[in-house]
């Protein structure tokens, strides 16, 4: 199961799924051996870095990296992020990170068609929060292996 780094939500994501997810969005590079957190982290990162990028490029007026880049947060959001939940076995919070990342997507969808820097400002904002509470897990469960490694 991919949620190991927190015994309260043991079935939320997919391993096998969010592996095949960030492969098919294009990320090649460090997936092989990464932990099945760290590929979330990844995808976090993509988006908010993509979510960036077009910031930049609809200030600049590059009409064709807006579109581009924001073709690239969204494939994260709905292939990665969202496709990676396991609904099924993830409960309440599996379902509301789902509709969450459906939201996420149309706007992102929608900064692309009216070159919207505070939809993209929002998506970040919804983004940043969920990455910080992603890594926060990580090290929480992080520090509970040593402690039970080192008693």
């Amino acid at each position: 199961m991919y949620a190991t780094a927190t015994q309260a939500y043991p079935n939320l994501f997919s391993s096998r799924s969010v592996s095949n997810a960030y492969r098919q969005i294009g990320v090649e590079t460090g997936i092989a051996g990464a932990h099945p957190h760290s590929l979330i982290t990844m995808l976090f990162d993509g988006a908010l870095e993509a979510i960036a990028q077009a910031r930049g490029a609809i200030q600049k007026g590059d009409i064709e990296a807006k579109g581009r880049v924001i073709g690239k947060a969204v494939s994260i959001v709905e292939e990665g992020l969202k496709g990676g939940l396991d609904l099924k076995s993830g409960g309440e919070i599996a379902s509301n990170l789902h509709a969450l990342y459906g939201y996420i997507a149309g706007r992102l969808i929608q900064a692309n068609l009216r070159s919207d820097l505070q939809a993209l400002e929002e998506c970040a904002a919804l983004l940043t929060p969920l990455r910080d509470a992603w890594i926060s897990i990580r090290a929480e469960a992080t520090s509970q292996t040593t402690q039970k490694v080192s008693a």
